[in-house]
């Protein structure tokens, strides 16, 4: 990345900040990979079955004589089931039939979950009758069970879906209120239905739409008062993105917390006849999950240039981190348009220096000088490398204008994940190598180059793997009698090791140097439930296979060798959205904060309910 908008204050900002900012990420990922999925529809539906048929069962054969419990045990398991099975269609076919969140599969996954929590209940009182001898009690802590599942439902569709207050409710209050009516005529054949039963039907509903919303209430109150917005209405609209894909609706909030920057972009342009290869480094994170922001920006500006220039086309990972993501696909846009106008350039530059290699046991760069620009790569590997700060890449453009130069493209190679990264301690070090291959690759012999250029998106591996829609991209560029390859592989970051194995394989074609990188693409996070989020390339990938795609890749831009020119520019979108360091850890700690207030309230509110719920069913 061509560094010459930053201040020499950015830097220092950054590192300040660069640790919490981290830390906060880290929690999110955390409550991300404690999401939990739902069973298939015909296993959720079985198991409701099982459920509600047992639960039945085994609540009323204990209570009455045997032959007339096994009678009454079977039909209301079965009358509870079948009930349960027309309410949830009737919510997801006709009361949400337009939400994108509860399809049938999901409404019923939800009536799993209360009937648990429900039974858990019945069985609590099928124990206090049979201790007690009075049949009464089984029959209050099944209405104490339909309260409690009103203010379940009633907090769970409040938290996850956009639809009107009215279809909520109705929602919320269907399911519960049809499942009791089995219950209230298996009672009614020897017991009499009170006044006061009655009135507990139409009491129980208000003490539970008090408490849930007093909860709610609160816990909204949380994200007003740290970033404006309710917490439970982001909560719904990542929902929305992370069950349905839709971007909108998170993107709509990012767009109301984001602050306008302007946003440098290095474009390095190969050409010989027509355009050959480009390869664009843009001052944007490309994050933070998902198809949201601008994660998919990598492969989108790929598949742009290369469509409108008919060549190939890479964008590795510049020195920045998700303080830069993007807000919204309106913004991906804005820059996409602004990087294929600029690319419109003619390439002048004949000579390349070899390529470089420094290494000083922690840290390595990788330094090519074309024509008048540097193009230089940073990593630890096989040590982790994560994101850098763009101090590194502000000292980098300083030591490459003392030598005269006029652009410095800064690549952090993004290239090993093993463990944890300590920035402080290797940033020296990360200088040092920067400093030394920039003045030895400005030393060498530049000579007239040849550029090949080849792209492959391997079939076998798919998001869930850690493989974006950008796939593997490599450029040889040869210089003198030196062959040096790019290997660019569109996913966040890779294991320990893999870009070794990949260097010895790519050398074994008769290249001298190779370096890999990897886009950090975001397009593969929020994807999989595990620790990262995410699968880094090579974690599930077969690596052999990985390795042969980019062999063959690779002797396809062998093949491809043309003289070219080449040329370097730098341009500035002004006014490009982006989230902020301060807001982004605003939003990653909402969580936490929102989970800390629900545990405070959980036992004052509906404590409270329960006390008037069952100060209530004791005098009927």
């Amino acid at each position: 990345m061509c560094q010459s908008f930053l201040i020499e204050s950015t830097g220092r900002i950054e590192l300040s900040t660069r640790d919490s900012l981290n830390a906060s990420i880290d929690k999110a990922v955390k409550h991300y990979s404690s999401l939990f999925g739902l069973p298939s529809f015909k296993k959720a539906l079985l198991f409701l079955a099982l459920l509600c048929v047992t639960g039945g069962f085994f609540s009323t054969v204990t209570l009455f004589p045997p032959f007339e419990g096994v009678i009454n045990g079977l039909a209301l398991g079965f009358s509870i089931f079948l009930v349960d099975l027309f309410a949830d269609y009737v919510t997801s076919r006709l009361i949400l039939k337009r939400d994108p969140v509860y399809d049938l599969r999901r409404t019923i996954g939800l009536s799993l979950f209360s009937w648990l929590f429900w039974f858990l209940f019945v069985f609590i009182g099928v124990a206090l009758a049979l201790a007690f001898g009075d049949l009464r009690l089984w029959a209050k802590l099944w209405l104490l069970g339909f309260s409690a599942i009103l203010i379940l439902r009633l907090i769970v569709f409040n938290s996850t879906t956009f639809a009107s207050n009215k279809k909520i409710l109705v929602s919320s209050l269907l399911q519960p209120f049809l499942c009791l009516t089995p219950f209230l005529f298996l009672w009614s054949v020897e017991h009499n239905l009170t006044i006061g039963l009655w009135l507990f039907l139409a009491y129980s509903p208000i003490i539970s739409l008090i408490s849930s919303f007093l909860f709610t209430y609160a816990l909204n109150s949380v994200g007003e008062k740290s970033l404006g917005v309710p917490s439970l209405s982001l909560f719904k609209a990542f929902l929305l993105n992370w069950i349905a894909g839709l971007t909108a609706p998170f993107e709509s909030f990012l767009e109301k917390l984001g602050r306008e920057q302007d946003v440098e972009i290095s474009i390095l342009k190969f050409a010989a006849s027509k355009p050959e290869a480009i390869i664009v480094v843009p001052s944007v994170h490309p994050g933070p999950f998902k198809n949201v922001g601008s994660s998919l920006l990598s492969s989108m500006l790929k598949e742009a240039l290369e469509k409108e220039f008919d060549c190939i086309a890479c964008v590795p990972h510049g020195l920045l981190g998700h303080e830069v993501d993007l807000t919204s696909q309106q913004q991906n846009q804005k820059v996409i348009k602004e990087v294929v106008a600029a690319a419109n350039f003619s390439a002048s530059e004949t000579k390349a220096s070899p390529i470089v290699k420094v290494s000083n046991g922690t840290a390595t760069a990788y330094c090519q000088i074309f024509g008048k620009s540097a193009f230089l790569s940073f990593t630890l590997a096989p040590k982790t490398t994560e994101d850098l700060p763009q101090e590194l890449g502000l000292f980098a453009y300083k030591e490459a204008k003392k030598l005269g130069l006029e652009h410095c493209t800064v690549i952090n190679a993004h290239n090993s994940t093993d463990g944890a990264m300590n920035l402080r301690m290797v940033l020296e070090k990360l200088k040092a190598v920067g400093a030394k291959s920039l003045t030895e690759a400005f030393s060498s012999r530049r000579l007239p180059f040849k550029i090949g250029a080849a792209a492959v998106m391997p079939e076998e591996f798919s998001l869930e793997d850690g493989m974006g829609p950008g796939g593997i991209t490599v450029f040889v560029v040869e210089v003198g009698e030196q062959k040096a390859s790019y290997v660019v592989i569109d996913g966040n970051n890779m294991v320990s090791g893999l870009r070794e194995k990949i260097i010895s394989a790519v050398q074994t074609l008769g290249i001298d140097e190779c370096e890999v990188f990897t886009t950090d693409t975001h397009a593969v996070n929020a994807i999989v439930r595990n620790r990262r989020g995410y699968h880094p390339v090579g974690e599930v990938m077969d690596h052999e296979k990985l390795i042969e795609y980019i062999k063959k890749t690779t002797l396809s831009a062998l093949s491809k060798l043309t003289r070219v020119k080449v040329s370097c520019r730098s341009i500035t979108v002004p006014k490009v959205k982006v989230i902020g360091a301060k807001r982004l850890e605003t939003l990653c700690l909402l969580t936490d904060k929102v989970l800390q207030k629900a545990k405070k309230l959980i036992i004052p509110i509906f404590g409270t309910a329960g006390f008037l719920l069952i100060l209530y069913l004791m005098f009927i």
